[in-house]
């Protein structure tokens, strides 16, 4: 069994969020009956809401940060998980109400385990992370409500973040005609390689204030909120869906029945944290399959040790990242 191990803790004190590394022991965790030898994790934008204290996502404190993490199990009560197993984690309360996936060490109940799936690795899964989980689940909760290439183009939003890049690259591997809104103009080239047919710029659109708008969009995955995904509602064409994954911008939505009523548009939300095990083993199958990303080399824009998450949260906050990043915990000199 490990002895003391580093991690990355949060702590709060007299209502400030405090971040720095620590060394641990496995009492030191949150109880479960698996314990994983953490060899990747990455940073999403709720990783940095908590890092921060930018936004209250932890429910608890002290708690190791990180809401995803892959390794090999180290021990198992279980006897469904073996010494040596590539498993993975994401969501399921870690960095919210248990210790997360930023330690070289992670303990967690056998249900929130996933044995990473053939054709994906503990570095590729991570690449994927909570984003790829959203992105997937967002699709396959679509298709299941009759969404097809047919309906046509899909507009993303939050293109270039870790969400929106991944569900562009693998609409646009289904067959899908993908259109991609972002406040981001130098990010062109970018986004047209993961498989982007047009370019939206977020500042130059006139959302309107009808109703209903004229007819633009087969269905939507939306990251932002407000008066983005009500716009999107209201452009969408009839018997289409849209995926709502993230409130980057608002958690305000202002719309009237009329898309729901005289188009058929479906909204559906799509939840990332507690997914029955079902489900989340369904989605990395896909991940694995037919929804993998062709682009995921292309989408890691950024890869970095344990010791430099400190210095890599701001520009999260700041929306100064593309795609994402693959966070190496492994051995660290300290």
């Amino acid at each position: 069994m490990p002895g003391r191990f580093i991690a990355y803790r949060i702590h709060q004190r007299e209502g400030r969020v405090e971040a720095r590394f620590e060394r641990l022991g496995l009492d030191d965790l949150s109880p479960g009956e698996v314990v994983i030898r953490v060899s990747h994790s990455d940073i999403n934008y709720k990783d940095a809401l908590a890092a921060t204290g930018a936004s209250p996502i932890m429910r608890r404190f002290p708690l190791v940060a990180g809401i995803d993490l892959a390794g090999t199990v180290e021990s198992s009560a279980d006897p469904a998980y073996q010494r040596g197993d590539a498993v993975l984690v994401t969501g399921c309360g870690l960095s919210e109400t248990r210790d997360g996936g930023y330690a070289q060490f992670a303990r967690v109940p056998a249900q929130a385990v996933v044995p990473i799936p053939p054709g994906l690795t503990a570095s590729s899964s991570m690449a994927l992370g909570t984003a790829g989980y959203a992105a997937a689940r967002a699709i396959m909760r679509m298709e299941l409500n009759g969404q097809t290439p047919a309906l046509g183009p899909v507009l993303v939003s939050g293109a270039t973040g870790g969400v929106g890049s991944l569900a562009i690259d693998m609409l646009a591997s289904k067959g899908y005609e993908v259109v991609a809104l972002t406040g981001k103009r130098d990010a062109e080239a970018y986004l047209r390689a993961l498989g982007a047919s047009e370019l939206l710029i977020r500042g130059e659109l006139e959302y309107g204030t009808r109703p209903l708008e004229s007819v633009r969009w087969g269905g939507g995955i939306d990251n932002v909120g407000g008066d983005t995904l009500s716009w999107m509602l209201r452009t969408t064409h009839d018997g289409g869906s849209v995926a709502s994954i993230g409130l980057a911008a608002s958690a305000e939505l202002r719309t009237s029945l009329m898309p729901f009523i005289l188009r058929e548009v479906s909204l559906l939300g799509v939840n990332s944290v507690s997914n029955m095990r079902d489900s989340r083993l369904a989605v990395w199958a896909r991940l694995a399959s037919d929804l993998k990303p062709p682009h995921l080399d292309l989408i890691v824009t950024r890869s970095i040790e344990l010791l430099q998450l400190p210095g890599a949260f701001e520009d999260y906050l700041k929306g100064r990242v593309v795609g994402r990043t693959v966070v190496r915990i492994g051995d660290v000199p300290i």
